[in-house]
């Protein structure tokens, strides 16, 4: 079963995603929005990291260069999502993909 994390601070698109991914077949992690998420994603090692660009107190490129410059989780599959066109910017960071909301379920699950 591929195990996701989710790190996303709005409470709505938390609980639709994790509907979607738990009907799916996913096993789903999610996090506050205040966690430490690069802890998580070495504690936890999940397959995806979806995580938001626009975290209430964290900004989600930086979570993502903390990622990347860790070897503990410099490998790990992050997805960024966000409600602005900042696919570049997020790819110049490292992600894997990236995400426009809103989304379709479909373009998520293939990015999965």
């Amino acid at each position: 079963m591929t195990k996701v994390m989710l790190a996303e601070d709005d409470l709505t698109m938390v609980r639709l995603l994790k509907t979607l991914l738990k009907m799916d077949g996913f096993d789903v992690i999610v996090l506050d929005a205040d966690d430490d998420v690069s802890a998580a994603l070495e504690r936890e090692r999940p397959d995806v990291l979806l995580l938001d660009v626009h975290l209430s107190n964290q900004n989600g490129l930086e979570i993502l260069d903390t990622i990347r410059s860790s070897e503990h989780t410099s490998n790990a599959r992050v997805v960024m999502i966000s409600g602005s066109n900042l696919r570049d910017e997020c790819i110049k960071h490292g992600a894997d993909g990236f995400l426009l909301k809103p989304f379709m379920p479909d373009d998520l699950i293939k990015l999965l």
